[in-house]
């Protein structure tokens, strides 16, 4: 099988079978001769065709660059292109995984209570490391969860994710925002409050969670008026307060206007679970956004009581507004290019030097705290 068109370092490793296809491209696992470890290879094509998938692109390179963490998974590796100004593919080396929670979720009917803590643990250290860098994900669903038969798993796909810039104006900031509906909070079917905020994650987790604990999506909703519809028949009508904060017009309306519902008990909706799981569930599934807990806070829940501990619960360097300063400006092919080659850079030490020392610079381009320290710039 021919993988590696004209990448020379593609002799490193050993290519094993495909283990994904999208309209992306390709996913295969390999062997790194090198370190002997496997690997997945993600091939990208035609990456500059439209400058949005670019764009995403060079967000999620940059963001697995700058989060490293147990609970994301990691880039080892991206393949340098042959030239400078002319490639179009990329080739992205990822840690290998066996799986991702939605094929755990669809395979598993023996998941203990255990599974269910150690799970809910590990997604919200990965989302407190995220939240403290200043980052959102917006996309958070089973499918973007990595999973292996060790119960270790690990938070990707950060092609949606932000990086939250206090003078950047919301209505341009979520724009593009296409997540999964299921797994999208409230605020997000309707435009609600005119401040989104890391709250949406944590309501995702909570979707997730009791995904898990019952098999089935808690709020398969058609669309946004009937996501809605489910949300409320669980949580109940938002209380007239929290009304009056939505800013859009049409969701205001709508829910003043639905009957009165309310509240369902969780201990009903999952019968089973661990009364100590259920408390935490609901605070992370408030409607209202400001009664959510956040990362660190949901944490310190007794919940984790036996298992928690804060050595292991790192945060983050807040990102700089430096680092995606792209995403404010309107950008072309050209210099999505030039960005995606210093970012793939990153992975090539010496070329990196040489590049920083001939470079003509751009207005796009800024050196990261990363390798400042890796070269030494004062």
């Amino acid at each position: 099988m021919d993988f590696f068109t004209e990448y020379g370092e593609g002799n490193r490793y050993k290519i094993e079978e495909v283990i994904g296809k999208g309209s992306y491209g390709v996913v295969c696992s390999a062997l790194d001769t090198h370190t002997g470890e496997k690997v997945a290879i993600k091939k990208i094509n035609d990456i500059f065709e439209h400058v949005s998938d670019a764009t995403r692109i060079l967000r999620e390179i940059k963001l697995l660059r700058l989060l490293r963490h147990p609970d994301i998974v990691e880039i080892k590796h991206i393949l340098l292109p042959p030239s400078r100004r002319e490639f179009k593919d990329i080739y992205v080396v990822f840690e290998l995984m066996e799986s991702d929670l939605h094929q755990v979720i669809k395979a598993n009917d023996d998941l203990t209570p255990e599974h269910y803590q150690f799970f809910l643990y590990q997604l919200l250290r990965g989302l407190k490391y995220i939240h403290t860098a200043n980052v959102f994900h917006r996309d958070l669903k089973p499918k973007n969860i990595l999973a292996n038969a060790d119960c270790k798993l690990k938070i990707c796909d950060f092609g949606l994710a932000r990086v939250a810039i206090s003078d950047t104006p919301t209505a341009i900031f979520w724009t593009d925002y296409i997540a999964t509906r299921w797994y999208r909070a409230p605020e997000l079917c309707g435009s609600f409050f005119s401040k989104y905020t890391p709250a949406i994650d944590i309501w995702s987790i909570g979707c997730i969670f009791a995904e898990l604990l019952t098999g089935k999506p808690l709020f398969p909703g058609k669309n946004v008026v009937h996501q809605l519809d489910i949300i409320t028949d669980l949580l109940g009508t938002p209380a007239p307060e929290t009304i009056a904060r939505i800013r859009n017009e049409k969701a205001r309306r709508y829910l003043s206007s639905m009957r009165r519902k309310k509240p369902v008990p969780f201990t009903h909706k999952f019968p089973n679970a661990d009364p100590l799981a259920l408390n935490l569930l609901e605070r992370m599934l408030a409607f209202d956004p400001k009664d959510r807990p956040s990362a660190e806070e949901a944490l310190a829940d007794l919940y984790f009581k036996n298992i928690a501990s804060v050595d292991r619960e790192p945060s983050a360097q807040p990102i700089t507004k430096l680092e995606f300063e792209f995403e404010r400006r309107r950008i072309t092919k050209d210099d999505i290019r030039e960005l995606i080659y210093r970012e793939i850079l990153e992975y090539h030490p010496n070329m990196l030097r040489e590049f920083l020392e001939g470079a003509e610079p751009t207005n796009f381009m800024y050196p990261s705290r990363s390798f400042q320290k890796a070269i030494h710039i004062p």
